[in-house]
C-alpha cells in the first residue's frame, strides 16, 4: 500500500497520537505528521515511530491540511485524524472504492454500515442541518458533511485549490469537487470515541464559519 500517504494534523495530541501510530504500525503505507513547530511535547511523544513530521508555518486544521497535501507525492492521500477517532481496518475498503473510478471517497457516520460513538445530539442535529444544506444548495449526494475521513487521489485534493486554515475546510472540500465534476461516493464508517486528549472544535463558533463558508461558496 505504498501509493497512499496518510496525512495526519495532530496539534497538541501527545496523548492519543503515539496509541494511533502504534496501530498503524502493521499497515504499509506512509504517514506524514503535521505540527506545530512549538509543540514539543507531541514531537517528543512520536519520536521512535516511523513518520514524516512536516513543520506546519501558518495556523489551523484547514492550513495544516493544505500544507500536508501540497507535499505528498503518492497516488492517494487520506485525511486521518491523531484522536483515534479513525478505524485504520476502513482503509482498504476506501482504497478499493477509490480506484473504481472515484476521486474521492467521503466516509459516513449516518450512511448504511455507519455509526459514532462520540456524536452527541447537538452535533448530530448541527451535522444533519449543514449536509441539508450542502446537498439542497450544492447538489451534493453526501451524507456526512462534517467528517473528514476523506480518501482520494493526491492530484485530485491538489486540483481542488482549496483556501480554508480552519474547520471551513470540511465543507469546501466537497463543495469544490462537486463544482469540478469531480466523481465521488459515501461509505460507511465507524467512528470511535478519541483515545485521549480534548476536541479542538468548538460547536458555536465553528458552526458559524462554516455556515459563513457555505454562504460566501453559494454567491461565488
Amino acid at each position: 500500500m505504498n501509493k497512499l500517504t496518510l496525512l495526519i494534523p495532530a496539534k497538541y495530541e501527545s496523548e492519543s497520537l503515539p496509541a494511533v501510530l502504534k496501530e498503524l504500525d502493521k499497515y504499509d503505507f506512509q504517514k506524514k505528521i503535521v505540527l506545530e513547530k512549538n509543540d514539543t511535547k507531541t514531537i517528543d511523544s512520536i519520536k521512535n515511530f516511523n513518520c514524516e513530521i512536516i513543520f506546519q508555518k501558518g495556523k489551523g486544521y484547514g492550513n495544516a491540511l493544505i500544507e500536508g497535501i501540497n507535499l505528498i507525492n503518492t497516488e492517494y492521500l487520506c485525511i486521518f485524524n491523531a484522536d483515534g477517532s479513525f478505524n485504520p481496518n476502513e482503509l482498504n475498503k476506501m482504497l478499493n472504492k477509490c480506484e473504481e473510478g472515484n476521486n474521492f471517497i467521503f466516509s459516513s457516520r449516518y450512511t448504511l454500515g455507519g455509526t459514532s460513538e462520540d456524536d452527541t445530539l447537538f452535533t448530530k442535529f448541527g451535522n444533519f442541518f449543514f449536509t441539508l444544506i450542502g446537498n439542497l444548495f450544492f447538489r451534493l449526494n453526501i451524507d456526512d458533511i462534517l467528517y473528514t475521513y476523506v480518501l482520494g487521489k493526491t492530484n485530485s485534493f491538489k486540483d481542488l485549490n482549496l483556501k480554508s486554515n480552519d474547520f471551513r475546510f470540511c465543507v469546501e472540500l466537497p463543495i469544490k469537487a462537486k463544482r469540478n465534476k469531480m466523481k465521488y461516493s459515501n461509505i460507511g464508517s465507524y467512528e470511535r470515541k478519541r483515545f485521549k486528549g480534548r476536541k479542538k472544535v468548538n460547536e458555536i463558533k465553528d458552526g458559524f464559519l462554516i455556515l459563513t463558508e457555505m454562504i460566501k461558496l453559494y454567491f461565488n
